[in-house]
């Protein structure tokens, strides 16, 4: 009894000295998408539907000990959206998982090069799947960026899919 004490609690001690983990620097990429956005733009007619004009917030933020981004997005009039980006530190890109309230899903991975996100991914709406890709370029000041996708319907010709304009908000609003 007392070997297995002793055992228990060197195994204790041992894992309480191991430094906590940290965040991959990777992901202070993507700091510039924390914080309140408000956005304008249109989603392009196309095989998830109609399209129209669109416009809302969007708010970012690091959770899960800065491991992960989280964003959300408000829409006035349409679907909500929710997005998760994590850094993958073997392929050396980041993971990216979006979510609407119509059950539609998005995944795919993205790069980061300079001021530019470029993603590809799938986009599985109503039990089909979609690829598509696109690009976020944010401005110098960081300030405002500007988002674009395109979609396959077939997955051989792209269409246009988002055109978006986001304008960083201060101070965020108190809800």
């Amino acid at each position: 009894m007392l070997l297995f004490v002793l055992v228990v609690f060197f195994a204790t001690a041992s894992q309480a000295q191991a430094p906590a983990p940290k965040p991959d620097p990777a992901l202070k990429k993507l700091s510039v998408l924390v914080g309140h956005w408000t956005f304008d733009g249109e989603q392009k007619p196309g095989p998830l539907g109609p399209g129209g004009k669109s416009s809302g917030e969007f708010g970012g933020q690091m959770i899960l000990g800065g491991f992960f981004f989280q964003g959300r997005w408000t829409e006035k009039g349409t679907l909500g959206a929710l997005v998760i980006w994590g850094y993958d530190a073997v392929n050396k890109n980041f993971n990216v998982d979006a979510f609407w309230e119509d059950g539609t899903r998005l995944s795919g991975v993205a790069t980061v090069s300079g001021n530019t996100f470029t993603w590809a991914g799938k986009v599985v709406a109503a039990g089909k799947p979609y690829p598509a890709r696109g690009q976020i370029v944010v401005a110098a000041d960081f300030r405002s960026l500007h988002e674009t996708a395109e979609i396959s319907p077939e997955g051989k010709t792209w269409t246009p899919f988002v055109d978006y304009t986001y304008t960083k908000v201060q101070p965020a609003p108190k809800k």
